[in-house]
């Protein structure tokens, strides 16, 4: 593995590059398009090809954060934040500004869109060698990326397909400050050194076994009670079907669950959690989350709320609809409120799509007993209670601890030792407004932000300088205070 590059490299390759193709588009409304869309674009590209090599590390950040042309907004992200985005990554999504180009290339007679996936084709192989080498995985998901890209212009009639770049010559060779191609005719080619085709999509992603699913609930912070309530829930659903598979009678049962608890235990993470297992069981055919609220369902106009609930009842068939604070659809006070609408379309979703969609519905403990009972169809499906206890002073350190560290920062033992007495006490004089889990992640990121300061001040800091939180950074006597 050679060398990686600089974030202050990568962004200069990227500006350049991405300026210079700018300029030669001759459509204006295309230009415009294409520098307001396109670095939100090859960012999220990005992601995707870091998922492909999942090589994810804290300096990672650094260079998504170089992925902007001169004149837009520069992103800032945190750790965390890069890691979901990476996990989370779906799929390739063609971009609208591309679209535009094909339009204008079709009406101009030019072949600006074909030139632009040679262009986006470096573009991803400079994301792919930020670690100093282009994996066969990385040059997979380029290639399948480029190859959607042809394919369009091609069914699209635009004339000028050519041989492309060849992603291969990329494998596992030398890229820190070797030439770039920007796909112009005038640019000279990188020298290739092949070390093995990878022309190839790769492999579908494989999915999580059920064991691999529960290995990840048991590693969860506390939630003992909701852990076994998983597990018994599993065990009925993996016994049901053995039933049916001996032709034996199954009687019917409701899957749909209630999450009741306080903000930041942890409702949300064990629903997406539980979305998988029911995949892996084979009891949903996807497996995805949908997560919505009251805005998400409720419209402000008579027949809208219909379509807006519709809508999102499609999006989670074949796995979990989770409704965050439910509660608020069942507005005893206004007979007339669209969140009446709402229930009574969800509830006929339910029906309609009982064997491959699961509701979840979550939110404070009192008000969702209430919601249950304000619908007699409700009472009916829903029949299944998860109750999230509030974390305990021990376990909020935890979490602080983990997140601290997935996210590259360090503790030392008197800094871990007094937030661990900080979160003690947090949790004593914790009252209606405490958030869990929330409370610890605002710590964090009020330390993170203490601490660039404190570093940013230092001559030549060192990587146990950024790496380092201090109950300095923690400002613990003003979080005692407050």
């Amino acid at each position: 593995m050679s060398q990686p590059m600089t974030p202050a490299a990568v962004h200069k390759q990227y500006d350049e590059t991405m300026t210079a193709f700018r300029r030669q588009i001759a459509d204006p409304a295309v230009r415009v398009s294409f520098g307001r869309e396109a670095d939100a674009f090859m960012r999220q590209c990005a992601c995707g090809v870091w998922h492909a090599d999942q090589g994810m590390t804290p300096r990672h950040v650094e260079y998504y954060n170089a992925i902007y042309s001169k004149g837009n907004p520069v992103p800032s992200v945190l750790y965390w934040e890069l890691a979901s985005q990476v996990e989370g990554y779906d799929r390739f999504v063609l971009p609208n500004f591309f679209r535009r180009m094909v339009k204008a290339d079709l009406e101009r007679g030019g072949g600006q869109s074909r030139r632009f996936v040679d262009t986006f084709t470096l573009m991803l192989l400079l994301f792919a060698a930020v670690d100093g080498k282009v994996s066969e995985t990385e040059a997979g998901f380029v290639n399948a990326c480029a190859d959607s890209l042809s394919a369009f212009c091609g069914q699209a009639g635009v004339d000028g397909a050519g041989p492309g770049v060849d992603v291969s010559e990329f494998v596992a060779r030398r890229t820190d400050g070797a030439p770039v191609k920007t796909g112009r005719p005038e640019d000279e080619a990188v020298s290739p050194a092949p070390a093995g085709a990878a022309e190839e999509v790769p492999p579908a992603e494989k999915k999580p076994t059920l064991e691999e699913l529960l290995a990840e609930l048991d590693g969860l912070c506390g939630l003992d009670k909701v852990k076994a309530d998983v597990k018994g829930l599993i065990n009925l659903v993996k016994v049901r079907k053995l039933r049916q598979e001996a032709g034996l009678p199954v009687p019917p049962m409701s899957l749909h669950l209630v999450f009741m608890g306080n903000p930041g235990t942890g409702k949300t993470t064990v629903a997406r959690l539980l979305a998988k297992i029911y995949h892996a069981v084979g009891v949903l055919s996807k497996g995805q989350l949908v997560e919505v609220d009251r805005s998400g369902l409720v419209a402000g106009f008579v027949g809208q709320t219909a379509l807006k609930t519709q809508e999102a009842v499609d999006k989670a068939l074949g796995g979990v609809l989770f409704i965050d604070e439910a509660y608020a659809l069942a507005n005893q006070d206004n007979a007339n409120d669209f969140g009446r609408e709402a229930i009574e379309v969800l509830l006929k979703g339910m029906e309609d799509h009982r064997d491959d969609l699961i509701v979840i519905v979550a939110g404070y403990t009192d008000l969702m007993a209430d919601f249950i009972h304000a619908n007699p169809g409700l009472e009916s499906r829903f029949n299944k209670y998860f109750h999230f206890e509030d974390y305990d002073g021990k376990q909020l350190a935890e979490i602080f601890r983990s997140v601290c560290k997935k996210n590259g920062y360090s503790l030392d033992e008197e800094t871990d030792k007094a937030a661990a007495e900080a979160f003690q006490v947090m949790y004593d004089r914790r009252d209606e407004n405490f958030g869990n889990a929330r409370d610890v992640r605002n710590v964090f990121e009020a330390a993170v932000a203490r601490q660039a300061n404190r570093v940013a001040a230092m001559e030549s800091p060192k990587m146990e300088d950024l790496m380092a939180l201090t109950i300095a950074d923690l400002d613990l006597e003003d979080g005692e205070e407050s």
